[in-house]
């Protein structure tokens, strides 16, 4: 099992996380028996070759998506024994998402984007935080702006403040940069770096982008399935040279 360091708590971890499709001699194995802790506060990416199961492995942590065996945690819950209510309170109120599609609703204005997973909720919003996530995001001059009023990069930072609204323990973000230019990109990466080391965010990330990587605080690499190596300290250079290693 990858550990977390010394000392820090578990925001999320898959035990013995399997995952197939199909069935029979046609059954692939996306995860391998995966065991993984992510810890508090740490921004952690997961990078692969293709089909190598990274978003297979973040969707399945996220409780988007079920595992064939094994289990997966979020603290201390059992994501694997809720309800679907259960599972859906689960998301909406402890886990933030950014996807490589924004998913924005488009008769909302930004703000009403932003808050929008409160309001399901039924909660209303802190305007300290609130405001401390605008800012953050650079977006103060565009709060009553609808999604098409936006840019892409704009866009991008308004589900990036939604998913921290909520304060969530956790944020999953699959190939948040995808859709962007690169200065878009360094924009979204710059938020989500400041989000753990301002506020203790934890985020972990899939991503193909070894750029994009290089803001975590550690890189974990799977291959067939299974998380094959870890970095600390990545750079842009040694993720691209790790990923040579892996076939990529």
């Amino acid at each position: 099992m990858v550990k977390s360091p010394t000392g820090v708590g578990t925001a999320a971890r898959a035990v013995g996380a399997t995952k197939r499709y199909g069935r029979a001699d046609s059954a692939v194995r996306a995860l391998d028996d995966v065991s993984v802790e992510f810890p508090s506060g740490v921004f952690t990416a997961i990078m692969g070759p293709s089909g190598s199961g990274k978003s297979t492995l973040l969707h399945c942590l996220a409780g988007l998506d079920t595992l064939t065996s094994g289990q997966v945690f979020i603290g201390d819950t059992d994501v694997s024994s809720l309800s679907d209510g259960d599972l859906t309170l689960l998301r909406r109120n402890r886990l933030g998402f950014i996807f490589q599609t924004y998913n924005l609703v488009p008769t909302l204005t930004a703000e009403e984007n932003i808050v929008l997973p409160l309001r399901l909720g039924g909660r209303k919003a802190d305007h300290e935080w609130l405001a401390q996530v605008v800012s953050a995001v650079g977006l103060a001059d565009r709060l009553h702006h609808t999604p098409a009023e936006l840019s892409g990069g704009q866009q991008q930072r308004v589900a990036a403040a939604r998913a921290l609204i909520t304060r969530p323990e956790i944020v999953f973000a699959d190939e948040p940069t995808g859709a962007l230019d690169s200065r878009s990109s360094a924009e979204l990466l710059r938020f989500l770096r400041h989000a753990v080391d301002a506020y203790g965010q934890t985020i972990v990330m899939v991503t193909h982008d070894a750029v994009a990587a290089s803001y975590a605080d550690r890189v974990l690499f799977l291959r067939d399935g299974q998380v094959v190596s870890e970095m600390t300290e990545p750079t842009a250079d040694r993720i691209l040279d790790a990923m040579k290693g892996l076939g990529e």
